[in-house]
């Protein structure tokens, strides 16, 4: 790990195949035991169902309303302070159900790569 000071930086934000934006937060060698990432999902939109093969993540609900889904767990209303654990290969999706974009931090260790992520939705994509 290296001393670091990370800007946020909004105008880098992407959106992916899973549905969402992402904005990197921090997701390099000057702390290869974790990322984050701000993530934004745009009202009425479910991401799609994957996986992480080996990074455990965790939501950190920034701001709006969602319904989070894992593996058989019952779905679960989350708002602003909620903290949702995903273990490495758990199904996992989100869905937007408020009328303004959830936002939340995706925290993943160890570090996310597109390598571990895993689209399992049934649906084309």
């Amino acid at each position: 790990m290296k001393e670091s000071i990370k800007k946020q930086d909004l105008s880098t934000e992407f959106f992916t195949p899973e549905k969402c934006f992402i904005v990197e937060l921090s997701n390099s060698a000057d702390d290869e035991n974790l990322s984050i990432a701000r993530a934004r999902v745009e009202p009425g939109v479910s991401t799609r169902w994957h996986r992480l093969k080996t990074s455990a993540e965790r939501y950190y609900i920034l701001s709006g309303t969602g319904r989070v889904e894992i593996s058989d767990l019952s779905s679960e209303v989350v708002g602003p302070g909620d903290v949702v654990i995903i273990p490495p290969m758990a199904p996992q999706r989100i869905t937007n159900t408020g009328q303004e974009d959830l936002i939340f931090l995706a925290l993943c260790t160890p570090p996310f790569t597109s390598q571990d992520y895993e689209d399992i939705d049934e649906t084309p994509a």
